[in-house]
């Protein structure tokens, strides 16, 4: 399933996202689930984004004064500041006016004090050099995420901005991820002795749940059928359920009957799962049937689904020999994260900073 494009401005803002955010660690080591479902109308969609409340366009009922801040004689203008704000929502989907008056100034600061961090910096990290090959291998990757190199200059075009304008903001974050990367690079090192610790005081994140493998036919049903195409589907659904309860090869009458076009061609197959990645419907049925069973009809949002089980695993605790590379990773991951975050706290302590905003 294709994820939506990122905008040019948006890549830039996880570009830097390191710096302002002291980078999140890796995850925790857990085995990988297989792609249970692929793109198909069974896997649980990921959650809309909730519309988190922001500041609106406009700053509301606040005057805000010129300058908002200065950071050790450098000034960050109101309509920086706004600017920053606009495109923080724009990457959330969130609408100005959707912004509680008493979240306005929160975010505000929030923004601001990103700003801030990031003036810091960029003084400190002025006299490193990035060299060009990596500011155009961060281009590409943008273009990669926007799609085609066609939608890429459609919006470099929009924004206002040239080829150039971006090439600079990618080197001055670099730049900066650099700098901080140096202050914190002797920092404490994770042993194998630290790993086998946080495993044994942490049982629960190294258990491996329980999968099922599945295979299934779809009957789809629009959401908005009708009360007569609902039965036509539900009919249709139970006939081929008779036919694969009768004996009828599984896999046969999937590639014959079904609608899901990803994994119609694979005889239903939709290889191991968690309980936790497809919609309940679904999930409950297939947990709940044994070995080589096959469901009635299970109804979920998407129609009628004829399922049989064709594998399980039961839940196992992983073994600290098989988790220990990825453990360590993640755990010093963790410590670096808190040692920047400690470095740039110290920073900004020391720096000279006036703040203009109410």
């Amino acid at each position: 399933m294709k994820t939506a494009p990122l905008s040019i401005a948006a890549s830039l803002t996880l570009l830097a996202a390191p710096l302002l955010h002291s980078a999140e660690p890796a995850k925790k080591p857990t085995k990988a689930t297989p792609a249970a479902a692929k793109a198909t109308p069974v896997a649980k969609a990921a959650p809309a984004p909730e519309p988190g409340k922001a500041p609106a366009g406009e700053p509301g009922k606040v005057a805000y004064p010129e300058v908002v801040a200065v950071v050790e004689g450098k000034e960050i203008k109101a309509a920086e500041l706004q600017e920053a704000v606009s495109s923080f929502l724009a990457q959330r989907g969130v609408q100005p006016d959707d912004v509680p008056e008493e979240k306005r100034s929160e975010v505000f600061h929030g923004i601001l004090d990103q700003m801030i961090m990031s003036k810091i910096v960029e003084k400190r990290s002025a006299d490193l050099k990035v060299p060009e090959a990596e500011v155009t291998g961060e281009i590409d990757k943008i273009k990669a995420q926007i799609g085609t190199e066609e939608e890429f200059n459609k919006q470099l075009a929009a924004s206002g901005q040239t080829l150039d304008s971006v090439k600079e903001n990618i080197r001055g974050h670099l730049r900066q991820q650099r700098w901080v990367e140096s202050q914190v690079k002797d920092g404490k090192k994770v042993t194998d002795a630290d790993a086998e610790e946080y495993y044994k005081k942490n049982p629960d994140d190294f258990k491996q749940p329980e999968e099922v493998r599945a295979s299934h036919i779809l009957i789809a049903v629009p959401q908005d059928a009708k009360p007569e195409v609902v039965i036509e589907k539900q009919k249709a659904a139970e006939a081929a359920a008779a036919r694969v309860k009768g004996g009828e090869d599984f896999a046969k009458v999937a590639k014959e009957l079904s609608e899901d076009p990803g994994s119609k061609e694979t005889g239903g197959d939709l290889n191991f799962f968690t309980k936790d990645k497809m919609v309940p419907e679904f999930a409950n049925a297939a947990f709940a049937l044994k070995k080589d069973a096959i469901s009635n009809p299970v109804r979920s949002q998407f129609g009628y689904h004829i399922i049989k089980v064709t594998d399980r695993k039961d839940s196992e605790a992983l073994k600290l020999e098989d988790v220990k590379p990825k453990l360590v990773a993640y755990l010093q991951a963790q410590e670096q994260k808190k040692a920047t975050a400690k470095m740039l706290q110290d920073l900004r302590a020391g720096a000279e900073v006036k703040v203009n905003l109410p």
